[in-house]
């Protein structure tokens, strides 16, 4: 009956399943969410596109991709610059010159340099071992332990000394007074929402909600002569060689009665004590002229089954054994792996994009 079942409704999945029907094949499109979008879900609450599952900020330097989302929506100018609250004390990210200035009084380039440049002598540490002494060797203690260590530690749900060093590969530290987060060319958010600019990607395409693929997974692989599977890559092998380890998120969501809570999309708690990660006032994202606001508060979880896993944990044990299911996925001819999890990379939505767009070009 189908040339493609696409398993999950999110932006991997939407994309390939708009490609293929565009090429004239025939795709089902399932999800066990009740609604499109993935992890990028948009829902209106009082006027506001609320982000669901946390807060996603378009952003690339591709203009093939740039240019390919912007058939699906109207994107408007969002620059994203978050803000960092320590205690009582508010920085700016990513680290910049507002950053500097505000730690140590220092007004120019150079003076940032120097102080960085005196921490990172004074920790003497020639070969990291781990994430804390990779992180000190980088940018010094002052930064280390009032905007990276709590924040680091809460996300990953382990102490910063027991992290790999690899997972801080490079910090960003930027000796300009400039507060936008992202480097790319093209930014920004899709004005009314992702779930409306997914709907237009799945327009014509037969989708099924609330449908879980391994409680009729025989009768599934019945039906297409491909399936593309964006799931856990670990539970389409029933687990075979183990489990890999996500980790999960917790949302507060709630509607104030106020105008504007906190004066910015993003506000990142990076002190441990506190135990989420950051507050997003959604109306922000699309500058909503609406009476009352909607916050959501962030928390970092381990995964277990039955939550929803948002992030791989590409450690060296996991990506070891991810190795394995690897090597079972490249044999087969009818399974296509694709997505966050089924590839068990940690993705940009741009990068989702151009992996979807190589995957249905191959074929």
């Amino acid at each position: 009956m189908y040339d493609y079942l696409i398993v999950g409704a999110g932006l991997f999945g939407a994309v390939f399943a708009h490609e293929m029907t565009e090429k004239g094949k025939k795709c089902l499109v399932i999800d066990k969410r009740n609604h499109l979008g993935g992890n990028i879900y948009t829902e209106e609450i009082e006027g506001i596109n609320v982000h669901r599952y946390g807060a996603h900020i378009f952003h690339t330097s591709n203009k093939k991709i740039w240019d390919y989302v912007n058939r699906f929506a109207e994107f408007n100018r969002y620059t994203n610059c978050p803000v960092a609250r320590y205690k009582d004390e508010l920085y700016n990210l990513p680290f910049n010159m507002n950053t500097f200035n505000k730690l140590w009084g220092v007004v120019t380039p150079d003076e940032a340099r120097a102080k960085i440049a005196e921490q990172v002598k004074e920790a003497g540490i020639t070969e990291p071992s781990n994430l804390e002494e990779q992180a000190i060797s980088l940018v010094g203690k002052d930064i280390y332990e009032k905007l990276v260590k709590g924040y680091t530690e809460k996300q990953w749900g382990k102490r910063a000394d027991q992290l790999p060093s690899f997972i801080i590969k490079r910090l960003p530290v930027r000796m300009i007074y400039d507060n936008n987060y992202f480097n790319d060319l093209y930014q920004g958010i899709p004005v009314g929402g992702y779930t409306k600019m997914v709907e237009r990607m799945l327009d014509g395409v037969e989708v099924r909600l609330g449908c879980d693929y391994f409680v009729k997974k025989d009768e599934y692989d019945a039906m297409p002569l491909k399936t593309v599977f964006t799931g856990m890559i670990d539970e389409y092998y029933n687990y075979c060689y183990g489990e890999l380890e996500y980790r999960s998120l917790r949302f507060e969501t709630e509607i104030l009665d106020t105008d504007n809570y906190q004066g910015n999309a993003v506000v990142n708690y990076t002190e441990y004590e506190v135990p989420y990660t950051r507050i997003i006032e959604h109306k922000h994202f699309e500058y909503a002229d609406a009476e009352k606001t909607v916050v959501t508060r962030e928390y970092p979880a381990d995964w277990k089954h039955g939550d929803e896993p948002y992030y791989p944990m590409n450690d060296e044990k996991n990506n070891a054994l991810y190795a394995k299911y690897r090597e079972l996925a490249d044999k087969e001819d009818r399974v296509i792996f694709g997505g966050r999890l089924g590839m068990y990379r940690y993705f940009d939505m741009h990068n989702v994009i151009e992996e979807a767009l190589k995957t249905a070009d191959s074929l």
